[in-house]
This record gives structure tokens, C-alpha cells and sequence, in this order.
């Protein structure tokens, strides 16, 4: 359907990023909710995730159409959010920690079992794109992360549902932000490489 729309490449890139940017927008805030609603870090801890994932979407689209440098300062960026990210919800799993938190077992697992069909369809979607550059390569990155923090909350709600505990919600909130650190650590070593790559090519062409 995405490559029906137009011959374009960089047009086929631009609808795709965008949908997978609502699409994320419409996630987090959902998460948001569940996790104010559910006294969950784990469902938190996926919004700020779902929220920093559209803000580094919308940096993508804005470096698209632009020079190649751009793209990688851009990529640098979704990086640096994402361990940003990372940080903060080991924060806020530190601080539930010793306040304490009552999380809602069945609430995690339908807010996990409705992200991961979103979170697939955006896989697919990215997935479809043909000679992705770094910024659809971090995107594809996010998604794959997000779907495998969806599994984790899935599990953790069946667990503080059965064992009436708190302990399984601040697991995964920390293995989200785990997470978070391993994809962030892999797109900024992705665009140090392309950098690279652009500054050999660069050095080549002038010989």
C-alpha cells in the first residue's frame, strides 16, 4: 500500500515516518493513561518511550529532504533521547521503589497486548522500505525495542496479577530502560559509522 502510493523514494520514507509517528503519538498517550490509571512504572516507563520515539520520528522527517549530515546529526540526536529516556525511568523505578506502587495486573496486559499490534504494524511498515538511511534504520530500531518491552510488560502484568506484587511492574521498568540504553548505544555506533564512511568517500573523491 506505503510504496503504491508514489515512485518516490523519499516520498515513500516521508508517509511511512509519519504514520509510524501517529501512530506512536497515539501509543504513548495511551500508555500515559493506563499507567497513571494502573499506578504502573512499566507502562510509564513505555510512554516516555513511545513519546521520545515520535519526538526523534519528527527529527527524522525534518532531515529527510536535507544533506546527509543532517540525517546523522539527526540519528546523534535519537541516540542521545533515547539514553536520556533511559535515565529517567530508572529514576522513577528507583523512586516507586521506596514509596511503594499498587499496579493493575489485567491493565498492563491489555495495554501491552495493544501496543504490540501497534508496535508490529510498524515494523512492517519500516521494514518495507527499500535502502533505508540511518534515520528509517533508528526508527525500524525503536519499534523492534518497543515491541520487546510490550513482551516484558505482558509478563510482568500476568506476574503482579497472580502475585498481588510490585516487584515484576519495577523489573521491567528497568529492563525497558535497559533496553532504551542497548538501542541507543546501537544507532549512535550507526551513525558514527556513516560518518566515517562519508569522510572516506570524501577524502577519496578529492584523491
Amino acid at each position: 500500500m506505503i510504496e503504491s502510493l508514489g515512485d518516490n523514494p523519499v516520498d515513500r520514507q516521508r508517509r511511512t515516518l509519519w504514520i509510524v509517528l501517529l501512530l506512536n503519538v497515539a501509543i504513548a498517550l495511551g500508555f500515559f493513561a493506563s499507567g497513571a490509571l494502573g499506578d504502573s512504572s512499566a507502562l510509564i516507563a513505555n510512554g516516555l518511550d513511545n513519546g521520545s520515539d515520535s519526538l526523534v520520528y519528527g527529527l527524522s522527517l525534518f532531515a529527510m529532504t536535507r544533506a546527509d549530515k543532517w540525517k546523522r546529526s539527526a540519528a546523534n540526536v535519537s541516540g542521545g533521547v533515547l539514553l536520556l529516556f533511559a535515565i529517567g525511568i530508572l529514576i522513577d523505578a528507583v523512586r516507586r521503589y521506596f514509596s511503594g506502587s499498587e499496579p493493575l495486573g489485567p491493565l498492563m496486559i491489555s495495554m501491552a497486548l495493544v501496543a504490540a499490534i501497534v508496535n508490529l504494524v510498524c515494523v512492517w511498515l519500516l521494514a518495507r522500505i527499500k535502502n533505508p538511511d540511518v534515520n528509517v534504520r533508528a526508527a525500524n530500531t525503536f519499534s523492534i525495542n518497543d515491541f520487546a518491552s510490550n513482551g516484558g510488560i505482558l509478563i510482568a502484568g500476568g506476574l503482579v496479577w497472580w502475585l498481588g506484587s510490585n516487584w515484576p511492574d519495577l523489573v521491567v521498568g528497568i529492563g525497558v530502560a535497559g533496553i532504551a540504553i542497548w538501542g541507543g548505544i546501537g544507532i549512535l555506533r550507526d551513525a558514527h559509522e556513516e560518518h566515517h564512511k562519508a569522510v572516506h568517500d570524501d577524502a577519496n573523491g578529492r584523491n
